[in-house]
Formats: structure tokens, sequence, C-alpha cells
């Protein structure tokens, strides 16, 4: 039985795990890039809290390569479900090589743009002179790999929607295992610092990326493959691909601008040890909303390829399965950090000041963390329905509708400023997650009556 044939008979529980387990540990996987990138850092003798500020003040910029390999992963890799179920492969691997022109197109744009303007991006994402030098030296180092950090992240998702989430995770295995080998060497072994942490994610990302292209290239057992004659943009094709993507590109690209608007206005009312908390919440923010990411993403070929195939009975299940399985992770990770604080910060710094400040700072920022198990999820699976523009509304709803004015209203409500910047993140959680579920149940039971009256009939 081909793996792509699984995805409509297998038992959606089992199917689950085989697609869900190693999603979630490629994107646990994938964690330790920032999290052992950021660790190191933030331990350098002398200059650890500037070190770590400073390549905080680059992930506006790598969410947005997250941002576009969401356009095209996120968007193609549903897409390309879907044609599998109703029996296209033809098509699909037109989708496959349109996805990978637009990556290399992109690419080289950002390429260009983080090259030639270091400094006023930097000094924009809110950058302060003693901050700025550790910013650049990372950045421009970063920006060598960016081709391969697209490949790897968005053309992944290709793999996966094939039923093939080990090779998928492998991908994201190797990349992570030659980070924690090269990172020592480089920061501390070579003293190479701040350079050394983005010259090991260039390498690790460009042997990830080589792994990816490898498969979709040359794999016999691959349904749909990457081929030269199909890279030329098929709009009839590629546009409903972007079209789906586009939502969890928004997701991204507003958390680049939110991560650039909290750093300027906590740059404003705390100074660089507010920005430093802010890294560090971000990276917390990671740790629960990538396995989230991931649960959504290994149900997203089941239910992708069960409503190309008309069985609303295991769209169902596998829905079902993934929102339980996200929200018990959110709620277990929700609680660790509110009774134990410091246990994360405590991986970025020294004990002082900066990490107690950051202990401080996650008890706000998480507050409604286990919300969270509910908005992504459900997010994640309007885009496997093919509810584009409900997806893109909430993606939109939570990052800017919600999130900006609160962001710049709330500290003039409040004496503590910091602490009203940190409270934005929360009460958007609540929020978000109640509309997106209740609009989530809606159209899944409007799907529902859709699929079954040809049946009834």
């Amino acid at each position: 039985m081909r793996q792509n044939e699984r995805l409509g008979t297998m038992p959606v529980p089992r199917l689950f795990r085989t697609l869900a387990v190693p999603m979630v540990a490629a994107r646990l996987a994938a964690l330790l890039y920032t999290v052992v990138d950021r660790a190191y850092l933030g331990h350098i003798p002398g200059a650890g809290d500037l070190a770590l500020t400073g390549v905080g003040l680059c992930i506006p910029m790598a969410a947005l390569l997250q941002a576009f390999a969401n356009l095209v992963g996120m968007g193609g890799a549903p897409h390309v479900s879907r044609l599998l179920g109703a029996g296209d492969p033809k098509r699909a691997e037109k989708v496959v090589g349109s996805c990978m022109t637009a990556v290399i197109v992109v690419s080289a744009a950002l390429i260009l743009v983080c090259l030639l303007g270091t400094d006023p991006l930097l000094r924009a994402f809110g950058a302060s002179e003693a901050t700025l030098p550790y910013a650049r030296q990372y950045l421009r180092v970063y920006a060598a790999g960016m081709l391969f950090i697209v490949i790897s992240l968005g053309m992944n998702a290709f793999i996966t929607a094939q039923g093939f989430a080990r090779v998928s995770m492998l991908t994201t295995v190797l990349g992570a295992a030659l980070n924690l080998v090269l990172d020592p060497l480089f920061i501390f072994g070579l003293n190479m610092g701040v350079r050394g942490a983005a010259l090991a994610t260039v390498i690790a990302e460009g042997a990830a990326a080589v792994w990816v292209l490898r498969f979709l290239i040359r794999s016999k057992k691959a349904a749909v493959r990457l081929r030269l004659r199909n890279m030329a943009p098929d709009w009839s094709l590629l546009g409903p691909a972007l079209a789906l993507g586009l939502s969890p590109f928004i997701m991204e690209v507003t958390e680049s601008l939110l991560s650039v608007c909290f750093n300027t206005s906590l740059q404003r009312y705390g100074g660089d040890i507010a920005v430093h908390s802010m890294t560090i919440m971000t990276t917390t923010m990671l740790l629960l909303t990538r396995p989230l990411m991931g649960l959504g993403q290994g149900a997203q070929p089941i239910v992708g390829f069960n409503l190309g195939a008309g069985d609303f009975s295991r769209v169902r299940q596998g829905v079902r399965i993934a929102i339980l399985c996200s929200f018990c992770y959110a709620a277990a990770f929700w609680l660790f950090n509110m009774l134990c604080p410091a246990a994360i910060p405590s991986l970025f710094a020294p004990a002082g000041a900066a990490r107690d400040h950051a202990a401080w700072a996650m008890h706000i920022f998480l507050a409604s963390g286990f919300m969270m198990g509910l908005q992504f999820p459900c997010q994640s699976l309007f885009v496997s329905l093919g509810e584009a523009k409900r997806s893109l509304f909430l993606a939109l709803l939570r990052k800017v509708i919600l999130l900006l004015p609160l962001l710049y209203t709330l500290p003039h409500l409040f004496t503590d400023k910091v602490f009203a910047v940190f409270l934005t993140e929360p009460l958007i959680d609540v929020i978000a997650a109640c509309v997106t579920t209740t609009l989530f149940v809606r159209t899944m039971k409007r799907l529902g009556r859709r699929m079954q009256t040809p049946d009834a009939g």
C-alpha cells in the first residue's frame, strides 16, 4: 500500500500518532537551534545579557523567514494533500515545483534587504547603542543562509503532505544535531561569539535543506517529486496554494511586526533589561507554540486528504484528536511555568537581576497560555478545510486587530508601564481563542451538513 493511501484507510488515532509524533519531535528538534544558541550566548562571560538581547533583536527577521516558509509550505502542502486525495498527482507535482520557485525568489530578495540595510533595520527593531554591534554581527552571517532556512522550513512540508512524517522529522533532527555540535565549537572554542552562533545555524540549515531536496528530487517512494520542468510557476495552482498559506504567513509576519513593537515599547519603558526579558518570553512562547504547530501539521494531511476523498467521519476524528492533544499540552506547559517561573529563564541568564526580571515577566506574559491549546489547532486546521478567508481573518484578529491597539493603550492606563506591555499577550490569548473556537465549531457543522447531503439523497 502506498504511503499516501494510508491517509484514507489507517485508523485515525493510529494515523495521527504516526504523523503527529514525528512532527512534534521535529518541531522540538528545530527549537534546539533557538534554545541552544540563546542558552550559550546568555552565558558568555561578561557579555551574555547584551549578546542575548542583540540576537533577540534579530527575531523579527527570523519570524519573517518563517512567514514565507509558511506561505509556501503550509499553503502548498494541504493543497497537495487534497490533490492526492482526489487522485491527481500530476497537478500536485506542479504545485511543488511552483512553490520551489517562489522560495528561491523570496529568499534572494530577503538576503539583499538584510545585507544592504543591516543597521537601519536593527535600529527600527529596537537596538540600542550597546546591543547594536551584537545584533549586526549575527544578522550579517545569518542572512547568508536564508535560502537554506526557507527550503528546510517550507519545502519540508511537502514531505509530510505525502505521509512521510518520519522523513520530515529527520530533516530537523539533522539540522539540530549539527547545531548542537557546532555551537559550542564556534562560540567558545573558536571564540567567535555571536558570529559563531549564526554560522552554526547557517551550516545546520544548509545540511537540512540538502536532505529535503534529495528526498523530493530522488526518492522513489514519493508520490510527488520536485522536477525541473514543473518549476515554471503555474499561477492557476500556485495562486490557490498561496491563498491557503496566507493565514499562517500573516500570523508570522505579524509576529515579526509585534516583536518589533514589543521591543521598541520595552526599550522605551524599561531599557535593555526589559528587552532581554522579552527575548526569553519569545523563546518560551516558541516552546509552547511550536509543538502545537506540530500537532496541527500532523492532523493536516489526515483532514486534507479525507476532505478531498469525501470522508467527513475521518475528518472529524482527526480534528477531535488534534484539539484534545493540543489543549492537554498547552495546559501542562502553562501550569509548569506558573509554578516554576524561573525554570526557563535560568537556561538563558545566570542568577541575577536579568533572570529575576524574566521570571517576574513569565507570570504575566503566560497567564492565559493554556488557551493556545484551542487557538492553534483550530487556526491550523482551518487551512486544511480550505477556509482560507476565515483563517486569514483570525490571523489578523489576534495579532493586529486586538494586540496592537492594546499594546499602545495599556501603558497609559497603568503606573507600571512594563507590566502593561507584557499584559497585552494574555488578554488577546483569551479573546482570540474564544472567537476562533466558536467559528471553527460552526464551520465543522456546516461542512458536515454539506458533505452528508448527497448521501442523504
